[in-house]
């Protein structure tokens, strides 16, 4: 996981699109919890879930603050670690039975696949994967006693393809898509419902490096037909939907929030028609 941080996230507020909030999600009085939710897309979700009327509680390592993050949006905070059945129990114990779960918490890290180490697949996988397994499970013995429930996992456009040098990372996201199918095959039951998203290239802690460098935005850009990456807010909006009662007979689906990319497989841009400035492709 990433170093402490003593200052809010720079992409905490970096998202000024609009904020769905209202009538539209009718959150009121519901009880949210959001893992991972001190920064990035965690963050947006729980930002946009408690606009909505949510109450939201913000579960996230102790080093990356998920205090000084509940105090900005109104909501409270949790230390937990989804890597650990007891720690993850504490919290939920805490917070009390929830009716949405954002299991959001995840990491990366990058390496050649013949040079990738074991402790980081271990590491990338146990949260990753087996820490969304322990969110749902947890969860899901809350809501099932009341008989609803909202899940909603953060997996990938990597669930689906073999991006170079992720190979921890894309095996844990694509793990999560067998999760979702069958926590919403056995959970359905009960009305509790159990989705994913799965975002493209968003602009993150993790991911700031690549939106730092144009000459590789260019290129990586070119594949996706809306021509630009994506912002923690706009992966928020597919989150609290599919979280909400608009969503009420959607269950075991993901939803790509992308622009486009896993539906185009050739170059959607090219020199002849567009040019590339401020960090996205557009028409001349």
């Amino acid at each position: 996981m990433a170093q402490t941080l003593s200052l809010p996230c720079p992409h905490r507020n970096r998202y000024n699109g609009p904020t769905m909030s209202g009538p539209d999600f009718a959150l009121q009085g519901k009880l949210a919890i959001v893992t991972g939710g001190a920064n990035g897309i965690g963050f947006a979700a729980a930002r946009l879930l408690a606009a909505s009327g949510a109450s939201v509680c913000i579960f996230d390592l102790e080093r990356e603050n998920p205090h000084l993050a509940a105090q900005q949006i109104g909501a409270r905070a949790f230390p937990a670690d989804v890597t650990s059945r007891a720690s993850l129990d504490a919290a939920f114990a805490a917070a009390g039975p929830p009716d949405i779960v954002i299991a959001n918490a995840g990491i990366a890290a990058e390496a050649d696949f013949l040079d990738h180490s074991a402790e980081d697949w271990e590491r990338i996988v146990k949260v990753n994967l087996t820490g969304a397994f322990h969110t749902v499970q947890s969860a899901a013995r809350l809501m099932k006693p009341r008989r609803s429930g909202a899940i909603v996992l953060t997996a990938s456009t990597n669930s689906y393809d073999g991006e170079s040098r992720l190979a921890a990372y894309n095996a844990s996201k694509a793990g999560l898509l067998g999760l979702v199918h069958t926590a919403a095959n056995e959970l359905g039951p009960y009305q509790i419902r159990v989705n994913a998203v799965c975002p493209g290239l968003i602009r993150t802690r993790l991911t700031e490096r690549h939106f730092s460098t144009p000459e590789v935005l260019r290129d990586y850009f070119r594949h996706i037909p809306l021509g630009r990456g994506g912002e923690p807010g706009e992966v928020a909006q597919a989150i609290v939907f599919l979280a909400s009662g608009l969503a009420s007979y959607i269950t075991g689906a993901t939803l790509f929030v992308d622009g486009g990319q896993m539906a185009a497989k050739f170059g959607a841009w090219s020199e002849a028609t567009a040019e590339f400035r401020e960090g996205q492709w557009r028409l001349r």
